[in-house]
């Protein structure tokens, strides 16, 4: 077995246990911080009901986004539908045999990573020509758009351009599934798309793009609007309260 393939194949070992156990560090998180004040977002829902179909919209069509910059919109459902279908079509390098719905969605795939680069771009544009967005734009933001950018166009570098064996991969793929390793093959657009997909999956938990779990408890979005019909005490307050009326 090549040096190379036992360096990917802990190098994505690697890169797995630290998304996994970032992210449930970060839910853990987010889910434990305190929200101690009715803080809904008006109009909001008044039942559980509606605060789940608020947040199927909100995840789903980006409603929000949708009133306040049309422009803005039309990007972010180029980026985030085509970088989903991408996902989806590359299930078929884990999986065997190969689920039928998976089979349908190749095709799709293949040009959603289009709709992908081409809704990255232009939101990297906005930020360098927006003064508004440039201004309050850190390093970090570039770098994660750039790492983006990179995965975009190395994987249709692959296709287009520089054709690897997508057979030797998809054994390479299978075996860190299946714990037995298998030769990973050396073509330079293959490795710099594994390295970059790698260092995304390290970085992820500590980077702005916590933004996919994190909208699930935000609680200008998760919280009901009750509080004519309900009073809420933070658990802090219970106490006070007591004391108060002892």
């Amino acid at each position: 077995m090549s040096v190379l393939t036992v360096v990917y194949a802990l190098l994505f070992y690697a890169a797995t246990a630290v998304l996994v156990l970032g992210l449930a560090l970060k839910i853990r998180q987010f889910a434990t911080t305190p929200a101690p004040l009715r803080i809904a977002t008006m109009p909001a829902p008044m039942t559980r009901g509606g605060v789940v179909a608020r947040m199927a919209g909100e995840v789903l069509l980006f409603q929000s986004l949708f009133r306040s910059n049309k422009w803005i919109w039309i990007l972010a459902v180029l980026f985030h539908a085509g970088l989903a279908l991408v996902l989806l079509r590359h299930l078929r390098y884990f999986i065997e045999p190969v689920w039928f719905w998976v089979v349908l969605v190749q095709p799709f795939g293949v040009y959603a990573a289009f709709a992908m680069v081409a809704g990255l771009a232009g939101l990297w544009a906005r930020r360098v020509v927006v003064d508004r967005v440039r201004y309050i734009s850190n390093p970090s933001d570039h770098l994660m758009l750039a790492l983006l950018m990179g995965i975009g166009l190395s994987g249709l570098a692959m296709k287009f351009v520089a054709r690897t064996d997508i057979i030797a991969l998809k054994a390479f793929c299978l075996g860190l599934v299946r714990f037995d390793w298998q030769p990973l093959p050396a073509d330079p657009a293959l490795l710099v798309h594994l390295g970059l997909v790698a260092a995304l999956m390290i970085v992820f938990p500590f980077s702005k793009l916590l933004h996919v779990p994190g909208v699930f408890f935000s609680p200008s979005r998760n919280q009901v609007d009750d509080a004519r019909e309900r009073r809420r005490v933070a658990p802090w307050a219970v106490a006070l309260d007591a004391q108060r009326d002892s």
